[in-house]
This record gives C-alpha cells, sequence and structure tokens, in this order.
C-alpha cells in the first residue's frame, strides 16, 4: 500500500531505494521527520528505523584443520566433494574477477536453483564466481557528488580475502612476499560464490545489508558469509542481520557471522542473535619467524613478513626513538640518528606500523623492530614493511630495552628463518576478539565458536606491504587478521557439511561444529588468550573448530525457526517486534504460546543464572539422533567442586536415526550461594563412536550490561 501511494508521486519514487521482499514487508526510502509522523497516521504503516552504518569486520589453515588429512580416506575433502553445488553468499566490500582464486577451471555450471545474476560483462562471472552485485543506493545518497560509484570489481582487498577464505580454488605457488609458500584454497574449493557488495569505503548502510540478504535469500544461496556488522546493533527487530539471518534461517540457508574485533574488553561481542553462527578469531600454528641476536649473544625470536633473500645479517647499532618511543616524529628520524641502524619502536603513536617503516626507510635506517602493544600478549601481526622489520610482543620489547639500558654500545643483528609450522601454543584466542556476554540475550552464550582469524593468506587484488612483492602470485595474496578472517572459515565449513549432509537443518550445522569444537591447544592443554592463560568460554565460545569432527557429530541440537518464537517472547518483544522479524502468514501472539526462557532454548551450549534461592535451575535440551541408528550415549558432566549437575537421565537409547531424546540437567550451588563471579564446565555424551560436548556457563548473577563501547568491524 505505501509502494502504491509513493509511485503516485514521480519525486517521491525517486526517494525510494529498495523494495524488500523475503526478509521484512517494507521498503527503504530517504524521507524527513515530518514524512515519517505523516506516515505513522496510515494503516499501513508498522515502524520506521533510522538508517545505521555497520563496519567490515590461505595456504595453510586447510590442512591445519585436516580437510585435507589423511584421516577417514583421505580427510573431510574426500568425503563431502569440497562442497560442490553450494552457494556462498558473501556480503561484504568489492571482488576482483579474473584472481585466480576464482577461476573456474572444472567447475560445474551453479544449480538449476540459482537465481542470481552477475551485473558486469560475461568475462566478470563464471562457474565458480557466479554472482557479482553491487548494492549502492544508500552510498549514492551518502555520498552526492558520486554519479557512478565504485562498482564491485577490481576493488575490495576485504571482499576478495574473505570470498576466497570462504571457497577460493587451488592456486599452487600462492604466497605473501615470498613466505608462507603452498597451495591456497577456500574451505569449500568446489562451492560457487555469489558476492554482494554492501559496503564501500569501509561503509556498510543498513538498508544495502538487507537489500542484499533480502535477494540473496530469493536468488538461492545456501550459506551467507557476513564479515560484517555493530555490536551497538541494538533490538533484534531493529537489526538488519538478525532479521536477514532470521528468514534466512527459515528458507534453510546457515549465517555465519563475525564476532567483533573490539576485545578483550567483555560485553563487545557483535552479531548475537541465536540462529546465526558467531565467530571468534584465533591463531594458526605457523609462523613467520625471524630472530633478533643482541650484542650480549641472547636470541629473541618474533615474527617478519618481509624476508629479502639478499638480506646481510651482522652486528649493527641498535637505537631507540628518543621521543614518545613510537618512531612517529619525523624530525629524530633522519640520517644522523638512525643511517645504517637498527631502531626500536614501540606501537601506537600518530603513525601507522607500515608508515612508520616508510619514515625509517627514507632515513637510511637498515631494520625496523616494532614492539607490540602489550594488550595483544603473544598474537603478532606481521606486514610487509618497507624495510627489514621484526615485530615482537611486548615483554620480548622489554627484554631489548633492558639490554640497551646495560651498555653503552648496544648492538644487535637480525637473522630471518623463514615460515615455520607447528607451534604447539596454538590456537590461542586473539586480543581483538570480541567477547561475551551477549547484552541482548545474556543467557545465551556468545561467541558461538572460533576460527582461524589471525595472520591469514588469502587472495586480494594488491598485497597492503609497501615492498614489491618478489614473485608474480605474491601479488595477489596478503595476509589479514580479525574475526572478519574466521568467519568464511566457517561458512566454507559449514557448506562441506552441508554438502555431505543436505537435509540439515541450519541449526543441525551449527550444533555439529560447536558440540565437535577443540579445547585444547596442540600441547593438548587448555586454550589460551593472548596473555598465556587458559581462555574462558565468553572469548572462546564452544572451541576451536574441528571440521573432521563435525562431519559425524553424532547427536545433534536440533531447532527450526518456530523454536525461536516462544524464546522472543521470553527476551520481553512485543507482538508487533516479533512480527516483524519473523513476517509470519498470520500474526504471532505471545499470549497464545508457552514461553521459552534463554536457557531452555535447544542449544548447543548451556548458560545458566544462580541468582536467587534455592540456588538451582533446571535446564530442558533435547538432542537428535544423526549418527548410527543404534547407539548408546551415557552423560558425563565436569564442573568445579562449587557447582552440582545431575543430568535426567543420564543415559540415552536410540534406536534409529533422526530419533530425538529429552533431557534435564539440573545445576545447583554447592554449600548455599554461588559466590560472586562465574564457573565453566562442560557436559559430554559419550558413545564408543561419538563425544558430544556442550560448554557450561554458570554465573551467580545476571551479566552487567556495558553499552559503552562502539564495536567497528575491520581487519
Amino acid at each position: 500500500m505505501a509502494e502504491e501511494e509513493l509511485s503516485k508521486d514521480p519525486s517521491a519514487m525517486a526517494r525510494l531505494l529498495y523494495s524488500y521482499r523475503n526478509v521484512v514487508n517494507g521498503f527503504a526510502a530517504r524521507v524527513t521527520e515530518e514524512e515519517v509522523y505523516e506516515m505513522t497516521k496510515k494503516d499501513w504503516f508498522v515502524k520506521a528505523i533510522p538508517e545505521k552504518t555497520y563496519k567490515l569486520m590461505t595456504t595453510h589453515t586447510p590442512q591445519m584443520l585436516g580437510l585435507t588429512g589423511k584421516a577417514f580416506h583421505g580427510g573431510m575433502w574426500n568425503r563431502s566433494n569440497m562442497g560442490e553445488g553450494i552457494i556462498i553468499g558473501v556480503l561484504d566490500d568489492g571482488i576482483c574477477p579474473g584472481h585466480p582464486s576464482f577461476d573456474a577451471t572444472g567447475m560445474p555450471p551453479p544449480p538449476a536453483k540459482w537465481k542470481g545474476r552477475c551485473d558486469f560483462n560475461s568475462s566478470v562471472c563464471n562457474n565458480k564466481l557466479i554472482g557479482a552485485r553491487s548494492f549502492y543506493e544508500s552510498a549514492k545518497w551518502k555520498w552526492r557528488g558520486i554519479d557512478d560509484p565504485v562498482l564491485p570489481v577490481n576493488e575490495g582487498s576485504h571482499g576478495t580475502h574473505t570470498s576466497s577464505t570462504a571457497a577460493g580454488a587451488f592456486v599452487p605457488g600462492a604466497n605473501v612476499m615470498g613466505n608462507g609458500l603452498g597451495t591456497a584454497a577456500g574451505m569449500a574449493p568446489r562451492a560457487h560464490i555469489a558476492l554482494y557488495q554492501v559496503c564501500f569505503r569501509e561503509n556498510c548502510d543498513r538498508d544495502d545489508i538487507l537489500a542484499a540478504l533480502d535477494d540473496a535469500v530469493e536468488e538461492g544461496v545456501d550459506v551467507l558469509s557476513l564479515s560484517l556488522g555493530d555490536d551497538e546493533a541494538g533490538d533484534f527487530a531493529y537489526d538488519p542481520i538478525a532479521v536477514g539471518g532470521y528468514t534466512a534461517i527459515m528458507k534453510g540457508v546457515f549465517v555465519s557471522a563475525a564476532g567483533g574485533n573490539m576485545g578483550p574488553d567483555p560485553a563487545t561481542v557483535a552479531n548475537e542473535a541465536p540462529w546465526l553462527l558467531t565467530v571468534a578469531a584465533g591463531t594458526t600454528d605457523r609462523r613467520f619467524v625471524a630472530t633478533v641476536k643482541l650484542g650480549n649473544g641472547v636470541e629473541l625470536d618474533g615474527e617478519s613478513l618481509f624476508q629479502p633473500k639478499n638480506f646481510l645479517s651482522v652486528q649493527r647499532p641498535l637505537v631507540r626513538d628518543i621521543g614518545d618511543g613510537t618512531c612517529s616524529d619525523e624530525r629524530i628520524l633522519t640520517p644522523q640518528y638512525v643511517g645504517g641502524k637498527i631502531v626500536v619502536c614501540d606501537g601506537g603513536g600518530n603513525l601507522t606500523a607500515l608508515q612508520k617503516g616508510e619514515k625509517l626507510r627514507n632515513g637510511g635506517a637498515a631494520v625496523m623492530i616494532i614492539v607490540t602493544l602489550k594488550v595483544f600478549g603473544s598474537v603478532i601481526q606481521p606486514k610487509a614493511h618497507a624495510l627489514p622489520t621484526l615485530q615482537v610482543v611486548y615483554t620480548t620489547g622489554q627484554k631489548i630495552k633492558a639490554y640497551m639500558n646495560s651498555t653503552d654500545n648496544p648492538t644487535a643483528e637480525l637473522i630471518l628463518k623463514g615460515t615455520v609450522l607447528g607451534n604447539r601454543k596454538s590456537p590461542v584466542v586473539a586480543a581483538f576478539s570480541s567477547r561475551g556476554p551477549s547484552k541482548q540475550n545474556q543467557g545465551i552464550l556468545k561467541p558461538d565458536i572460533t576460527g582461524p582469524g589471525v595472520n591469514i593468506i588469502a587472495g586480494v587484488p594488491k598485497p597492503a606491504g609497501l615492498m614489491t612483492p618478489p614473485n608474480p602470485l605474491a601479488a595477489k595474496f596478503d595476509i589479514m587478521s580479525g574475526t572478519s578472517m574466521a568467519t568464511p572459515h566457517l561458512s566454507g565449513i559449514a557448506a562441506v557439511i552441508k554438502k555431505a549432509h543436505p537435509t540439515w537443518s541450519p541449526a543441525a550445522i551449527k550444533s555439529a561444529l560447536m558440540t565437535t569444537a577443540d579445547t585444547l591447544d596442540h600441547r593438548r592443554m587448555p586454550i589460551a588468550d593472548q596473555s598465556g592463560y587458559p581462555t574462558n568460554l565468553l572469548a572462546l565460545g564452544a572451541g576451536f573448530v574441528n571440521p573432521m569432527k563435525a562431519l559425524s557429530p553424532g547427536l545433534v541440537y536440533n531447532l527450526t525457526a518456530v523454536d525461536y518464537i516462544p524464546y522472543l517472547c521470553g527476551l520481553g518483544y512485543s507482538d508487533h517486534e516479533i512480527n516483524s522479524i519473523i513476517h509470519p502468514l498470520a500474526p504471532v501472539s505471545c499470549k497464545q504460546l508457552t514461553v521459552v526462557e534463554q536457557k531452555d532454548l535447544n542449544y548447543p551450549s548451556i548458560t545458566a543464572f544462580l541468582d536467587r534461592e534455592p540456588y538451582s535451575v533446571n535446564v530442558s535440551r533435547a538432542v537428535t539422533n544423526v549418527g548410527r541408528g543404534r547407539a548408546v550415549y551415557v552423560a558425563k558432566v565436569e564442573v568445579p567442586r562449587t557447582l552440582s549437575v545431575t543430568v535426567t537421565p543420564d543415559t540415552l537409547r536410540f534406536k534409529k536415526v533422526n530419533q530425538v531424546k529429552a533431557f534435564t540437567v539440573t545445576i545447583r550451588s554447592v554449600g548455599g550461594r554461588m559466590k560472586a563471579g562465574i564457573a565453566e564446565g562442560q557436559l559430554k555424551w559419550v558413545s564408543p563412536k561419538n563425544v558430544v560436548r556442550s560448554p557450561i556457563l554458570v554465573s551467580a548473577k545476571k551479566f552487567v550490561q556495558d553499552n559503552s563501547t562502539t564495536a567497528h568491524l575491520s581487519h
């Protein structure tokens, strides 16, 4: 009705941006506050949501994650045909067509259900990159003077990187500045890619996101990969990713979304809706190692991405920035002070690390050492600097400075060691990875899972470093870090699982990923955070993804789109708001439903609050047998001594596939009221073939909300 009225006024139609058909019933247009007020008087008016801007948030990870391993008859790829026939929709900035990661050699045509299109000439899209569309209506209004906004061709390092991580083709010889040499491939190398450009100049507008989700669902994507978001998105009813994501899962589309890069502060996680897979970022076991050998003979390791073959490793004078330590004052970066020397720079300041390297090279410095900020802990993110550069963690930097203070003539030597695999302390949850608890639904553990998101090698139009790439393929790959990089890993893995199990719901795939995730690092010790201490569930989620185990989880916690409705009622959403999220054929009324509390949503993780007497809570769950027809699972609970957990029944006997069994978990505080803080544990359903693990998070009180932090999701 609204659009019919608009059509009567040509000037009004000129302001119409989008007409939505799937994720919401409505439209996007440029209107004044007075016009909104007049619309509220119409009988067709439901609500008006103001525009909001969201932010953007490999050669080794397939091997590291077991996709290519020999176990189970050749690894996960061999068991699922690498996701062939699955369509992954990527919402991001632009993409670089013609990149070798999007080569279509040997790729079959997209499935007949595909209704999408390529908005460019036929040479841009192929059987790998089957769709490329640009949603720039909001951008046109925001940046007046741009008559023809940048289209998603030959642009978009971020979008090219995420797309190739999810489903890039095999590219032998891929490398970054000569390091990390190997065959690049996405997680689902036989899957198709459809790129929806919704981000321009690193800004992603609500209207464009909603329009892209609307079209992607209609056009037939199977998986959506969203490396963007906002940790202040607010209520689900006003968040386009939550609203669009709900419609997607209602149509059977799996949605993977970035958790955000505002860690390690608590309550910063983005994309909190329980129907989304919210992804945190961790390290891989690969490092680009270099060593500084101090004049006293002590050797300290760090990382260096630019490692020229002709570099001369000799002892050189070692100096520090005599200003604020950050090498941001160009007045001291002169040949007289830094020429031929190794210069130590602290992180931070008003220049980026790449800019510091450029200034030092111009000043004649031989080597730069960057001391990472303390907050980043053990995680280093090397770049292709303009001169040989060693990046070291904060504690190593203090050792270097202590040596410099111990002598009048400090010297050092840089020794380049190349790419080293097998770091046993990996994975580590990155400091930047946003932490829970969720602000919108505290009774649901977020983030859900952790994936590789630090120093990921994938395709780009051109690398961001300042040095000339040493070989042709080095000019087409770069490393990036962020939950933006972790998200397409999970999107691609989900595509492979969907290919292997085409009847599984998005919730079943999500459960498979979460209940099989790893909680131990390569040393078989608890996964640590950036400080070296065991990380908590609010940072790690269920664990670090294990694709091979996820392919055969045994049991899953299943949910349909309809199951989330009584949960939304339990969150206190009004009928009006709920209907705006789910836009059903007939209006839904919470009064006619049995409300489901957050703790009882059939989720793969368990969160409980012991904030009132008798300091005991019952949690309901049900699991579906997706493994062997006949199977017996026994409950095993691991919790601190301050808690008592009982599972009823404690044995589940299945006679056939898809059989569902319900159970109750009773969580009690031992010795009266639980002390302040949180306690963590896990429930395992154990059979001879499978271990189905659910993390348990228990708090003495409801989490304190902190709405002061804004998330800017960027790589």
